[in-house]
């Protein structure tokens, strides 16, 4: 099924059928557990089939030649070679890997924005405290209006101790998408390295990592992409490769006879299943082959994301932080609530209003509460079109 010729209406509607959602459930919340269509799902199981089918010939053998053409393909879709990349879970144990390689020593300073996901600030908060380094947070504009005030505005949080900047291609808690481009490129000149937090953008935009110039670029593939929930990569730029050191000592040297390499310590970390890893060229082939290319898929994310601007705060009279949503928010976007909302009861909670969506409607978005700012974070993929929008407008009328 091609989405070809589909308006941004109806191509949800076309391909609904392609992912194993249930007919009653709407689900607007791709941005944090992506569902991965049926053709990738089938991917996945085959490679489950041949590795248990003969575990010693598939893991011994033959796994790191199929590993090296996941990351050649991989490679090829986000701008850098198969060797520049790690195949890694997600991108939380991709961060993790970069934290606990990047040399950091007393009084160094690591400058992340305030709009970053709460994990990586506690990832970088624990390791700038064990070597007694410093993780600088610096708040971003109130609104965002254009990309130079942004850029400036976290720059100037830069200091002669900063050896690391830590930041987001798109936002988690307030879906925008910020300047990293020009942020590598003023932080590259001044010798300050870049490692950029990148799920929210695989996919929902194109990515030539090459061109980008970070130090490190991680993602997981379980959102946008729609690979299995288990696929991620962490990008490593050459002159860093020497410095990587795994999260789990194994045996390091591969199995399979290949040559040696740097990605190896990473491969070899206790028998595991790397079927979700594996299955990432489906996902590739799926949006090629069925759902009409990426740039479809975007230009009816952006239609969505805009139809869902308009329709929310027109209930609620409330704009979020960038009001052109079609220059800031790719694929979701993040919708104030009212304060009489409240905050949910603990932190990390799901929030009751969140709750009351999918007991009362089973309808799946997000409410975030970030920095004392209640929000809905609504996310639109292929399978979503205009009517889950409005059911979920509707609810939200009956429920504010």
């Amino acid at each position: 099924m091609s989405a070809r010729s589909q308006t941004p209406d109806t191509a949800g509607r076309a391909l609904r059928g392609a992912w194993p959602i249930p007919s009653e459930v709407t689900y607007l919340n791709h941005g944090s557990f992506g569902p991965a269509p049926k053709s990738v799902l089938a991917a996945k199981r085959q490679w489950i089939e041949q590795l248990e089918s003969d575990p010693m010939d598939f893991l011994v053998r033959r796994m790191e030649g199929h590993l090296d053409e996941v990351r050649d393909r991989l490679g090829q879709f986000i701008g850098t070679r198969g060797d520049n990349l790690l195949l890694v879970d997600n991108a939380t144990y991709a961060m993790n890997i970069v934290a606990n390689s990047f040399p950091l020593g007393s009084g160094d300073e690591v400058l992340a924005t305030n709009h970053e996901y709460g994990a990586v600030l506690r990832i970088w908060r624990e390791r700038t405290s064990q070597v007694g380094a410093r993780l600088v947070v610096q708040k971003l504009p109130e609104e965002f209006v254009e990309p130079e005030e942004v850029t400036e505005t976290f720059l100037a949080g830069i200091s002669e101790r900063t050896k690391l900047i830590v930041v987001s291609h798109v936002t988690s808690p307030t879906a925008l998408l910020l300047p990293v481009e020009e942020i590598c490129r003023r932080a590259t000149a001044r010798g300050i390295a870049v490692c950029v937090d990148g799920p929210h953008a695989l996919a929902a935009l194109p990515l030539d990592l090459d061109r980008l110039a970070c130090g490190f670029y991680c993602a997981s593939g379980h959102k946008w992409l729609s690979a299995p929930i288990g696929s991620g990569f962490l990008y490593v730029h050459p002159r860093w490769k020497k410095i990587m050191r795994p999260l789990v000592v194994s045996w390091g040297k591969g199995l399979g006879g290949q040559p040696e390499s740097w990605q190896d310590e990473f491969v070899w970390s206790g028998t595991r299943d790397p079927s979700s890893i594996l299955a990432i060229p489906a996902a590739i082939d799926f949006f090629e082959r069925e759902a009409g290319g990426f740039d479809e898929f975007r230009a009816a994310s952006r239609s969505l994301v805009d139809y869902a601007h308009r329709k929310i705060t027109a209930i609620t009279g409330l704009e979020p932080i960038a009001r052109d949503v079609a220059k800031w928010c790719p694929t979701m976007v993040s919708l104030a609530l009212p304060e009489s909302v409240g905050e949910p009861p603990a932190p990390n909670q799901i929030h009751p209003l969140q709750e009351a969506l999918w007991e009362r409607n089973r309808i799946e978005a997000l409410v975030t509460n970030w920095n004392g700012r209640r929000s809905l974070r609504v996310s639109c993929h292929l399978y979503n079109d205009a009517a889950d929008i409005d059911r979920l407008a509707e609810a939200l009328r009956k429920l504010l």
